[in-house]
């Protein structure tokens, strides 16, 4: 799924390049993929805590990359806003659902949320190469081809969901304590994140069109820039959840966010193809605290699982999206290098947050009272009703 939230910054460029879109105007882009997805994810997660709904992990996959592959047929400005709104949704749906699933299999491990949050990353990594390699060659109007790995994720989905229902009825389930909510800490928490996403929306926009304008390059130097942005996002979530079987989690975070702000300056101020190594650093210190924030949530809200997974993994990242017309304004009125500066200072409001947070007491993992839901869900009587 998480291929075409990558998918939409990486089609930026070749907006620009066929349709001679400013700033603002592919900034738009990235808002209308980001608006509807910010208001429906938490009511997603509001539903997924009431009834789990497994089936909503491939029928959002399909809705989220029908639209990314539509979006590249029309020529109207207004019709692509309409296509990529679409996809948002088709995320919104996913997240919290996918992240109750993800905290079900992995029975509370960071490990294990991890690697989670790893595939998501990788799909972040495919979307340049993705999208370069099928619109590069022959322009937006092959974007249909782009619906072709959402097709393949849907069919993936219902053998997993099947081992998993398949797994709760053999071991049965009854309701477990979860512990008491902290919504200070949470807001906290969802706060420091808002400004987290603020800035990797901000360089997902533009990192592209701010490396070919730094070195001279062709499309190829921006994709690669993208390319660079997405993977090491892989290395970091991967990484946090090593670190945090080490240290507490919140100690890891505003770690990460240090290394951000010293990165981020980089990017903007550092001459020279050494943007790629800086580009890999803010990747790693965004992306280290990725899946800490998701299990954090769920941790300070318990009862509110899917809710919590949803504000996490949706509301607060699809709000960085809101900034990304105020980024492109600045830029078309003066220049990247000087609309991405503010970037540098959104990390360290995260530290500032991240120090006044509690390392919350892991309660028992609510794996249990959520099982039955799941299993109802997903077993072949209830597929057969459908």
């Amino acid at each position: 799924m998480d291929v075409y939230q990558g998918a939409v910054a990486s089609l930026v460029p070749f907006f620009v390049a066929e349709r001679a879109y400013s700033y603002a105007a592919v900034s738009g882009i990235m808002l209308a993929a980001s608006l509807l997805s910010s208001v429906a994810q938490p009511l997603f997660g509001l539903l997924t805590d009431r009834r789990a709904m497994p089936w909503l992990l491939p029928v959002s996959t399909i809705l989220g990359g029908v639209g990314i592959a539509l979006s590249g047929l029309s020529g109207s400005y207004g019709l692509t806003l309409v296509f990529v709104a679409v996809s948002g949704v088709g995320v919104a749906a996913y997240h919290p659902e996918s992240a109750r699933v993800a905290r079900l299999a992995s029975e509370g491990s960071h490990s294990a949320m991890a690697w989670f949050s790893l595939g998501g990353n990788l799909g972040f990594a495919t979307a340049p190469l993705m999208v370069g390699v099928i619109v590069g060659s022959g322009g937006l109007h092959l974007s249909p081809l782009l619906v072709l790995p959402a097709l393949a994720g849907s069919v993936l989905c219902l053998p997993v969901l099947r081992a998993l229902a398949r797994r709760t009825r053999e071991e049965g389930g009854t309701a477990a304590a979860v512990g008491v909510d902290d919504k200070v800490s949470f807001v906290k928490l969802s706060l420091a994140v808002v400004f987290r996403s603020i800035v990797f929306i901000g360089l997902s926009t533009f990192i592209s069109l701010f490396a070919q304008q730094r070195l001279g390059g062709s499309a190829a130097v921006g994709t690669a820039a993208l390319f660079v942005l997405y993977i090491g996002g892989a290395v970091g979530s991967v990484l946090g959840g090593s670190l945090a079987n080490h240290w507490n989690r919140v100690a890891v975070c505003r770690w990460s966010c240090l290394l951000t702000v010293l990165a981020v300056a980089g990017i903007v101020f550092v001459p020279g193809p050494a943007i790629f190594v800086f580009v890999a650093l803010a990747s790693i210190g965004l992306y280290v605290p990725f899946s800490l924030q998701v299990t954090l949530g769920q941790d300070y809200l318990p009862s509110r699982v899917g809710t919590a997974s949803g504000i996490t993994l949706g509301l607060t990242v699809s709000i960085g999206g809101l900034t990304s017309p105020i980024i492109g304004s600045i830029a078309d009125a003066t220049s990247l290098r000087v609309a991405l500066a503010p970037l540098i200072l959104m990390p360290a409001l995260s530290w500032l947050l991240f120090r006044t947070l509690p390392e919350p007491a892991v309660p028992k993992p609510a794996v249990q009272q959520l099982t039955p839901d799941i299993a109802d869900a997903a077993s072949p009587a209830a597929d057969a009703s459908r």
